[in-house]
């Protein structure tokens, strides 16, 4: 006889009150998105970090306070001291702890805040188990000592600091488990909140950060390619814009609104490409194809919006449609300062159109020169998409229109039947696809677009990328490629980097490329788990040779120790622990100094004699090394 369900009671108990901090505590991710540990710029802690600076930027903007001094303790603890007039002391226990409270709901003292209003440093209290808020006014310093959003002190005294507002926070570890700033996210931070604040110091662990030039300082550090002719700069009230063409494959842009930097775009940064392209168009007075205008185009643009609208609580995508409540159409207000300066610009700076010319001119003889081979691989895509089993998609992609989870979506890029397999088993259906690779792609290096239509596999990845027509469409918010750690699957990673390097860099200066971590090794000890003859094993994954060493001096005598030789040989239900939530991804990055084209060229061009004289040259023999872990 089937049992009965047993009914739930639904009582008076059953109904709580969560304070705004236990609320915040309780549901971290309606505040800041993520939690994560700081391997990725947009794990929570990067939030915390940017909604304190926020507020500092705001002070900035409202001409209170030229200097923001900024110190990471041990890549843990984080300090945060403006000049700005201070939070007013009567309310500073309000303002860092009491939701919807804030001085951002006046438009006359913030008429365009990039801060959360009434929200972001509250949330930064709530998630840190130590916070410290000093104010600095009229000769008196007020401070309030939290611990995970409760008051611990609050006193006052006399002082004779100068006027602004001091924040330290240490996020609490049982959140954010085993978190870690990283410098180069933090920096990377800082350098876009200067570009967009000229005039701005910031001091990050006593160096000095600033821009003199905006957004041309901006592209200047970031682009990896020679610009074919100087950067166009163009300001306005409430817009700036710079742009360039270079010789590389695809288009690239940066965005930002009120000092926010909208990593996925947003009205603002589909209005800007729209106009750009059409005015260049129509300047030209040409049939040209928008395609062919936007090739090779680095771009970015800046605009502060009042009461902005974004797609989601970490601000990455702008969804505005107004100027303000009751103003201007934002698509109408860029359209036009970009109708009217570009094409002033150009009328003036013929030498520039001149150049811009001859670039669109040599990207649509290339576009033409590949139509025919370009519609058939379409085709060919499409239907490989329906019917074949190279792409197992997921459910949910990057450009959902909705979804909390969209940022989670990724790919994995995988070698043969057996590898692919292993994943397609252990995945999350909901986030993770899995596109599988047949044999070792082509070394690309040097050679045209022509390539990526003629190629069957570099074909159907882009279409299932979806970025035929710039990274906009991109499926994935991470593309992981998935190879053996062996000499082989090295190889492989190298030719996927030389790939998208040569065709689609914004995909990597982007921050969207990974390299999958497996471990290279199995460490497991038996051991009694209860029971007549019941046992269980220890088991340690290890990533490395001193991993290793580790594991055995912990589980010995003895352990069982397994090298895993490829992907394949894990097995599914282990495959789960290394693609859930404790993977290890190590992100590929695209500065200005990493010098690619030199590296491409000496590591996957012609000269191989140069290649065998340098392994030749610099291979190193060790010696025999005694198998002692005691």
């Amino acid at each position: 006889m089937e049992e009965e369900k047993q009914i739930t009671e639904y009582t008076d108990e059953n109904i709580r009150h969560l304070s705004d901090m236990e609320h915040v505590r309780t549901r971290p991710g309606m505040y800041i998105g993520k939690l994560g540990d700081g391997s990725f710029p947009e794990d929570g802690i990067y939030v915390l970090l940017k909604e304190v600076i926020d507020n500092s930027i705001d002070e900035f903007k409202m001409h209170a306070g030229k200097k923001i001094e900024i110190r990471v303790e041990d890549n843990l603890r984080v300090s945060v001291r403006d000049y700005g007039r201070g939070i007013p002391q009567g309310k500073l226990i309000e303002a860092v702890s009491v939701l919807n409270t804030g001085g951002k709901y006046d438009s006359k003292a913030f008429k365009k805040s990039v801060g959360l209003n009434g929200v972001g440093v509250k949330a930064v209290n709530a998630l840190s188990t130590r916070f410290v808020v000093r104010s600095y006014r009229d000769g008196k310093v007020r401070e309030a000592v939290f611990a995970k959003g409760v008051l611990l002190t609050d006193t006052t005294s006399d002082t004779d600091e100068p006027t602004g507002t001091y924040i330290f926070f240490e996020p609490d570890d049982t959140l954010f488990e085993h978190y870690a700033f990283r410098p180069e996210y933090i920096e990377t931070m800082l350098r876009n909140y200067t570009y967009l604040n000229t005039g701005l110091a910031i001091v990050y662990n006593g160096r000095r950060i600033v821009s003199r030039n905006g957004l041309v300082d901006l592209l200047n550090d970031t682009m990896t390619s020679t610009p074919l002719y100087p950067i166009v700069h163009l300001q306005g009230e409430d817009i700036e814009i710079a742009f360039t063409h270079t010789n590389q494959y695809g288009e690239e842009y940066h965005s930002f609104v009120n000092g926010q930097h909208t990593t996925q775009g947003g009205t603002h940064q589909s209005a800007f490409k729209e106009h750009l392209a059409r005015t260049i168009k129509e300047y030209f007075n040409k049939n040209l194809d928008y395609a062919d205008i936007r090739n090779g185009l680095v771009g970015a643009i800046a605009i502060n919006v009042q009461e902005p609208v974004f797609e989601s609580q970490t601000k990455v995508k702008l969804g505005s449609l107004k100027m303000a409540p009751d103003g201007p159409n934002l698509n109408k207000f860029i359209g036009d300062f970009i109708k009217t300066e570009v094409d002033n610009y150009l009328h003036i700076q013929t030498d520039v159109a001149d150049v811009m010319y001859q670039k669109i001119q040599e990207s649509e003889k290339e576009r033409k020169a590949i139509a025919g081979v370009t519609k058939l691989a379409r085709e060919r895509a499409k239907k490989a998409n329906l019917h074949n089993r190279k792409l197992r998609d997921c459910r949910i992609h990057l450009n959902d229109a909705k979804g909390d989870k969209t940022e989670e979506s990724c790919i994995f890029i995988t070698e043969g039947d057996s590898a692919s397999g292993s994943i397609t088993k252990s995945r999350d259906v909901n986030t993770q696809a899995v596109f599988s690779l047949r044999g070792k792609p082509l070394n690309s290096y040097g050679l045209t677009k022509k390539v990526v239509y003629e190629n069957e596999e570099f074909n159907l990845l882009q279409a299932a990328l979806n970025i035929e027509d710039g990274i906009d469409g991109l499926r994935y918010n991470k593309v992981i490629v998935a190879t053996d750690a062996d000499v082989d699957g090295m190889h492989i990673r190298l030719l996927m980097i030389t790939f998208f390097l040569q065709f689609f860099p914004d995909l990597i200066k982007k921050g969207h490329v990974y390299i999958l971590q497996t471990p290279l090794f199995r460490v497991r000890n038996k051991v009694k788990k209860g029971g007549k003859g019941k046992s269980d094993y220890e088991t340690i994954y290890c990533y490395s040779e001193e991993e290793r060493i580790a594991a055995i001096r912990k589980l010995s005598p003895n352990p069982e120790i397994t090298r895993f030789k490829g992907l394949g040989e894990i097995s599914p239900d282990e495959f789960k622990h290394f693609i859930g939530k404790d993977m290890r991804l190590e992100q590929v990055t695209l500065r200005k100094t990493d010098t690619v084209k030199e590296l491409l060229e000496f590591y996957m061009g012609k000269n191989t004699m140069e290649r065998q004289n340098f392994i030749i040259n610099n291979l190193v023999v060790e010696e025999d090394v005694p198998n002692d872990y005691s």
